[in-house]
């Protein structure tokens, strides 16, 4: 093999190698063994939060009266979002939360990084500073961000991943200024595996950028696998009452999930979520039993 041959086959075999490997830079740093920590999304109480029938003062309250230790406070349900609240309203909220004994575990915005208009993402960039300084205010540990909705049609993966990787890479940068973990949700849209996920994590580098683990959102193959792959690198999660295996629906075996969690170690807040048709809050009364009496809580 002449040598320009060879030293291309062997840079495209360690270019694969690095793509399939484990990154053990991009996992987070903890402790070993497991610690779990009860959290309510409140995407629960969607509909009673959007039209005012219930506010993130009362998700506090309910969390309060059924044990749950923290409550990710999405970014939709504060007063005037996109724009930020009033500093009153961020510090009574944070206020409400610990004279009742409740975190507020993290809050969320929805942002669009797969799209190739550089000042629409530049918009969203700026969206998820905005609401860093806000999770700063309120003492919340991570802010919960995504990829994109869909693959652009126009322009390849490839190219979409390294806007995205730049986004978020100063995205990070600016939560770590502010002592707050940025984190990626895959959602089943641009990132639709545990791999993609990973990929990006790990080229973003650093270790106030990980995974917010959407259990219901892994639906190429086998969940279990897949969510296992990511727990190494997961700083919050969403565990949700349905998983996807090879596209379709089925009900979330929660003992096979502990035992994942059992086998792989995290320490931190697991925030549930109860959605489809119903009262939620009975719907998420109901899922916050399971949940206990499967993994001991």
């Amino acid at each position: 093999m002449p040598s320009s041959s060879r030293r291309s086959f062997f840079a495209h075999s360690a270019a694969l190698a690095a793509a399939t490997a484990f990154p053990a830079e991009a996992k987070v740093n903890r402790a070993a063994g497991v610690k779990l920590k009860l959290g309510l999304n409140a995407y629960s109480f969607d509909k009673p939060l959007r039209d005012g029938r219930m506010t993130l003062h009362d998700a506090i309250q309910f969390c309060a009266k059924h044990g749950v230790d923290g409550l990710d406070a999405t970014g939709y349900y504060f007063p005037g979002y996109p724009n930020v609240p009033s500093d009153e309203y961020i510090y009574n909220l944070k206020r409400a939360g610990f004279v009742n004994g409740v975190a507020i575990s993290g809050t969320g915005v929805r942002n669009e990084f797969a799209v190739a208009d550089r000042a629409a993402r530049a918009k969203d960039v700026q969206l998820v500073k905005d609401w860093i300084v806000v999770a700063s205010k309120l003492g919340a540990p991570v802010i919960r961000v995504f990829s994109g909705r869909t693959r652009p049609k126009d322009h390849s993966f490839e190219n979409a991943f390294r806007w995205m990787v730049a986004d978020m890479k100063e995205c990070a940068a600016f939560g770590k200024q502010h002592g707050v973990v940025v984190a990626v949700q895959q959602h089943d849209d641009f990132l639709k595996t545990a791999d993609e996920t990973i990929r990006l994590i790990d080229s973003v580098g650093s270790e106030w950028f990980g995974c917010i683990l959407d259990i219901g959102s892994l639906r190429q193959s086998d969940p279990y696998t897949e969510i296992e792959k990511l727990v190494p690198f997961a700083v919050s999660w969403q565990i949700k009452e349905k998983v996807g295996r090879n596209g379709v629906e089925e009900a979330v075996d929660l003992a096979k999930l502990k035992a994942v969690i059992d086998r792989s170690g995290y320490r931190g807040y697991i925030p549930f979520e109860a959605l489809g048709p119903g009262d939620p809050a009975e719907k998420v009364v109901n899922f916050l039993n399971r949940i206990r009496k499967a993994f001991s809580l």
